[in-house]
């Protein structure tokens, strides 16, 4: 315990633990006491236990994830810092490109999706989710939305792992007229599902948090509808906005 505790390098983040049976065989100690030590681990967040997947050393602090800051255009559209990589800079961690995976399809609309899109429920439109890992750990999923019109041709349906190319989906979009002007993100907290817990490795009775993001044009139109799940304790959210004053009324020209 103590040499995960002051993370030795054999104990670096993403390092997988013996089995007890194994350190029992070794001399660590007994089961009992062997077992005893896993679970105080457990319980004080320094490992994640999870079936199929052993014991494994946790990051020591989350993930910070930028609130407006990850959405910076300076970022993806003259730059190449989509978003899931501007919360790995700001955090100081490492990242590689194909850390994030995807799927792409043409799906009928949920009727979440088929409302904040404007679209009949039913109505055909592609999804593209991905699985983000930082090293062997997953830390989210995120499933973006789109009418065809506007992604059909475009590098959005395009299934190669990895981000849509340089700037990823936003720069997608703006090469294609869609200039992304706003957004709205609202986040809930849930418990797991046995799929979810599975996919993102969770310990058992870890939550996630549950992000619905819409994209806007300046005229309003919806370019995309994306729903996240993030593991709760692998993330800290920040975010960072000028308080408004809806007392004060503009100026009359």
């Amino acid at each position: 315990m103590h040499q995960i505790r002051t993370r030795r390098p054999a104990y670096e983040p993403g390092a997988r633990l013996s089995h007890i049976r194994d350190l029992v065989e070794t001399g660590e100690g007994s089961k009992v006491t062997v077992h005893r030590a896993f679970k105080a681990l457990e319980a004080e967040g320094l490992v994640t236990v999870s079936r199929g997947h052993g014991t494994v050393v946790r990051q020591p602090v989350p993930l910070k994830r930028l609130g407006i800051y990850r959405y910076d255009k300076a970022k993806w559209r003259d730059g190449d810092e989509v978003a899931f990589i501007a919360d790995r800079v700001a955090s100081g961690r490492a990242y590689r490109r194909n850390e994030q995976t995807q799927t792409v399809s043409r799906v009928e609309a949920p009727p979440k999706v088929a409302e904040a899109l404007g679209l009949p429920v039913g109505a055909e439109v592609y999804a593209r989710a991905r699985l983000v890992k930082e090293g062997e750990q997953p830390t989210h999923t995120l499933t973006s939305y789109y009418r065809p019109e506007h992604v059909e041709g475009t590098r959005l349906v395009d299934p190669t792992p990895g981000p849509a190319g340089r700037g990823g989906g936003f720069r997608v979009l703006y090469d294609a007229g869609y200039e992304i002007d706003h957004m709205r993100e609202a986040l809930l907290a849930r418990p797991a599902t046995s799929e979810e817990t599975k996919l993102l490795r969770l310990p058992p009775g870890e939550p996630v948090m549950e992000l619905h993001r819409t994209t806007y044009t300046a005229d309003g139109t919806v370019v995309e509808f994306a729903i996240g799940i993030h593991a709760a304790s692998r993330f800290a959210w920040e975010y960072d906005f000028k308080v408004p004053d809806s007392a004060q009324k503009p100026e009359k020209e």
